[in-house]
C-alpha cells in the first residue's frame, strides 16, 4: 500500500499523564528529584570507579559502563518527559521521535547484555577464581562491552527501520515518549509483520541474556555449595546479591512490558510500567550497588573523607 494514499503525519503529541490534570505539577517535582537522584548517583559511581584504583577490576568495569548506559538512557527519555508535565501539548516530529526510539532501544539492549557480561565475570570469578585475570583480560572485556553496544545498536537499527516506514494516521501516543508499541499503535495499515519483528527482537534480547545468565548462575551456586563453611559460602555468595537484585528488577519489568500479550493491556498499567523502566530502575542501580557492595561504600567514605579533610 502507497504512503501517497493517507494523509502525512509529520509530528506526534505525547498523551502522558494528561489525565493527572492538576496533579501533574506534583508528579513534576517527584520524578525531577528522582531523575536528579539517578544522574547525581550514576556519576558517583563512575567517579568513584575511576578515581578508585583498586576498583579497577572487569567487575567495576562493566558496572561504571552500566551506569554511563543508564544515564545516556534517562537523558534520553526524562528531560522531554518533564518538559512535557509543565508544557503540555508539545509535538514531536517524526524525526525527533524516530531518533528518540533509536537510542531508546540501543542502550535499553546494551543495558541487558552488559548484565549478561557482568554475569560471566561473577561465574569466572567464583567458578574458575585461579584463571580469572588471565580469562577476563581487558581485551575480552572490551570485546564483551563493544559487542552488548553493537547488538543494541543492530537491533534499533531494525526497529526504527521497520517502524518508520509505515504510514501513520493517528498523532496521539499513549506514553511520554517514543516506545515501540504506542507509536506501531498509529499506523494506518496492519501491522502484524512489525509485532512480529518486535516480538522476535524482545524475545531475543530478553531470553538470551536471561538463559545465559541462568547458566552462569547454575554453575555459581554449585560451585558456592561444594564450599565447606556456611560463612564462606553467605561471603561468596554476597559477590553476586546486587546483580541478582539489578538482573530480576530488570528483566522482570522488560518481560511484562514487552511480552505481555495485547488482550493484557490497558493505558494505566502500561503508564505505571513505563515510569518503573525508564525512571525507577535507572535510579535502583547505582542505589543496590552503593548499599550492598562493601568496597564502592568504603571508597565513597574515603572520598568523602579525603573532601571534608
Amino acid at each position: 500500500m502507497q504512503r501517497k494514499n493517507f494523509t502525512e503525519v509529520t509530528e506526534f503529541i505525547f498523551l502522558g499523564f494528561s489525565s493527572f490534570g492538576k496533579h501533574q505539577i506534583t508528579l513534576f517535582v517527584v520524578f525531577l528529584t528522582v531523575y536528579i537522584l539517578t544522574l547525581v548517583a550514576n556519576i558517583i559511581i563512575v567517579t568513584i570507579i575511576c578515581i578508585g584504583h583498586h576498583l579497577h577490576t572487569p567487575m567495576y568495569f562493566f558496572l561504571s559502563m552500566l551506569a554511563s548506559s543508564e544515564t545516556v538512557y534517562t537523558l534520553v527519555i526524562v528531560p522531554r518527559m518533564l518538559s512535557s508535565l509543565i508544557f503540555h501539548n508539545q509535538p514531536i516530529s517524526l524525526a525527533g521521535c524516530a531518533t528518540q526510539m533509536f537510542f531508546f532501544v540501543i542502550l535499553a539492549t546494551n543495558n541487558c547484555f552488559l548484565l549478561t557480561a557482568m554475569g560471566y565475570d561473577r561465574y569466572v570469578a567464583i567458578c574458575r577464581p585461579l584463571r580469572y585475570t588471565v580469562i577476563m583480560s581487558k581485551g575480552l572485556c572490551a570485546q564483551l562491552v563493544s559487542g552488548s553496544f553493537g547488538i543494541g545498536l543492530t537491533m534499533a537499527v531494525l526497529h526504527v527501520t521497520a517502524m518508520f516506514n509505515l504510514p501513520f494516521c493517528g498523532t496521539v501516543v499513549d506514553r511520554f515518549f517514543c516506545d515501540i508499541y504506542p507509536v506501531m499503535k498509529l499506523s494506518c495499515i496492519d501491522t502484524t509483520i512489525n509485532e512480529i519483528i518486535n516480538y522476535g527482537v524482545s524475545s531475543f534480547v530478553i531470553f538470551v541474556p536471561i538463559g545465559l545468565i541462568f547458566i552462569c548462575y547454575v554453575l555459581v551456586i554449585s560451585s558456592i555449595l561444594q564450599i565447606a563453611s556456611a560463612e564462606g559460602q553467605k561471603k561468596t555468595f554476597a559477590t553476586c546479591a546486587s546483580h541478582l537484585t539489578v538482573v530480576i528488577v530488570h528483566y522482570g519489568c522488560a518481560s511484562i512490558a514487552y511480552l505481555k500479550p495485547k488482550s493484557e493491556s490497558s493505558i494505566e498499567k502500561d503508564l505505571l510500567l513505563s515510569v518503573t523502566y525508564t525512571i525507577i530502575t535507572p535510579l535502583l542501580n547505582p542505589v543496590v550497588y552503593s548499599l550492598r557492595n562493601k568496597e564502592v561504600k568504603d571508597a565513597l567514605c574515603r572520598v568523602v573523607g579525603r573532601n571534608i579533610s
